[in-house]
């Protein structure tokens, strides 16, 4: 029986070991004490798995030994030790110039070399671009195991789909790309995904075809996204209504359905600098992926701008305005903070003096602080704005009268086309 490790316990690790538990030994592993100490309490705080669900398949005790199905999770290397099939599902970010940033990756590999023994087969399912695994991420394997690849130990790729906050298209729903180091490890590579994939699953012929197939889902949102965003920028210039133009294309049965906004997650506003840098180390400029990226990292002082431009429409003292920002996650209905672009809307609204309160009931204040330097509350606070900003459509911002929280001649700006009525919208 395969006994699982993965290592990782975030957003993506988490929802898979508690998948894979229902049918296999797993042992969740993440240095995060504070992490380990919530999950083993039953508790997710990403809401990724539901307390129920998550307390169900729970085990007090390291499952390897007794060959019996659950999730005991853990930050001891020692417990990982038993286990013959790794999966390695750590972020992949980019540092402040938009370079990849692998070192999560290669403290993961340095972790699972300690441990590693023959037989053993590693499945990375960090987004990354072509040809990380086998030329970054195996050495480490090798140095620190000292064991020998395609000999010794084996590897995989299977790219995370993990879609924060979407309770519809969970884990087991989404179709699984797999692969592995030789056509026999990316068989049974693919066997272990399909036991418990119910959507079924896709086996590459390569891991680096596996990693390619990756990188180009969330580069193709991203440039799509953008298309969308300067149709916006040029339909506020003409005076036109961007989502009723998108709502009259959309009745063609092959128009995409893509809308404005902020591009910000782990995942559509990072993975396209992957590919991107891949490209520039073999002398190729990509000309349409970055001008995306240009362009969907540019709309948070453009939105900020337009706010701005509305106020000054309804004869508003732009410095010392007080607005009122709702939400600051990256996304609707979900606590994930991470590239947040609506940070970006805050920074460039206090460049014009303006003083930003932030209201969100699902992100952690103490997280934003720490990540962003910016106050935030979970509580609405009880004043009137000059200005309000729908920057997140979380559901409980569409039950709020907003009226009731703008002065007279406040603004409401709905950066996500969601509201019946409001100033101006994206």
């Amino acid at each position: 029986m395969k006994k699982i490790a993965v290592i990782g316990l975030g957003y993506v690790g988490l929802p898979l070991a508690r998948l894979f538990a229902t049918k296999f030994p797993v042992l969740g592993f993440d240095i995060n004490q504070k992490r380990i100490d919530e999950l083993r309490a039953g508790k997710d705080l990403t809401l990724e798995v539901e307390d129920d669900i998550l307390q169900a398949a729970l085990v007090s005790e390291n499952p390897f030994a007794t060959n019996t199905t659950g999730l005991y999770c853990s930050n001891q290397l020692a417990d990982i030790a038993d286990a013959n099939f790794y999966v390695v599902t750590v972020p992949t970010p980019v540092d402040k110039n938009n370079r990849p940033d692998l070192t999560p990756l290669y403290k993961a590999s340095e972790t699972v070399g300690k441990v590693l023994k023959k037989g053993d087969i590693v499945v990375y399912e960090s987004t990354v671009y072509p040809g990380v695994t086998e030329e970054e991420c195996i050495p480490v394997l090798e140095k620190v195991s000292g064991l020998k690849f395609n000999e010794d130990f084996f590897a995989g790729y299977s790219p995370e789909r993990i879609n924060p906050g979407d309770k519809q298209h969970t884990v087991e729903k989404i179709l699984k790309v797999t692969s592995g180091s030789t056509p026999a490890i990316g068989e049974e590579v693919d066997a272990v995904y399909k036991e418990v994939i119910t959507a079924g699953t896709h086996l590459a012929p390569c891991i680096k075809v596996a990693e390619a197939a990756k990188v180009i889902e969330n580069s193709q949102r991203d440039i799509n996204i953008a298309f969308v965003n300067e149709l916006a920028k040029i339909f506020n210039i003409l005076n036109i209504d961007t989502h009723a133009v998108l709502e009259a294309a959309g009745t063609k049965w092959n128009f995409l359905p893509f809308k404005p906004g902020l591009v910000g997650g782990h995942c559509i506003g990072v993975d396209p600098y992957y590919l991107a840098q891949k490209a520039q180390e073999h002398g190729y400029h990509p000309e349409i992926i970055l001008a995306g990226r240009r362009l969907n990292d540019s709309m948070g002082e453009y939105v900020a701008s337009q706010v701005v431009k509305t106020m000054i429409k309804k004869g508003i003292n732009v410095n010392g305005a007080e607005v009122l920002m709702l939400g600051v996650t990256f996304k609707e209905n979900c606590p994930d903070v991470r590239n947040t672009k609506i940070v970006d809307v805050i920074a460039a609204l206090e460049d014009y003096g303006v003083k930003v309160t932030t209201f969100d009931p699902w992100a952690n204040p103490v997280e934003v602080k720490h990540e962003y330097g910016i106050e935030s509350t979970t509580e609405l606070p009880n004043t009137t704005f000059d200005a309000i900003v729908l920057g997140v459509a979380h559901k409980e911002f569409q039950k709020i009268n907003l009226e009731a929280y703008k002065k007279q001649d406040g603004v409401i700006y709905d950066v996500k086309g969601i509201l019946m009525t409001s100033d101006s919208r994206l």
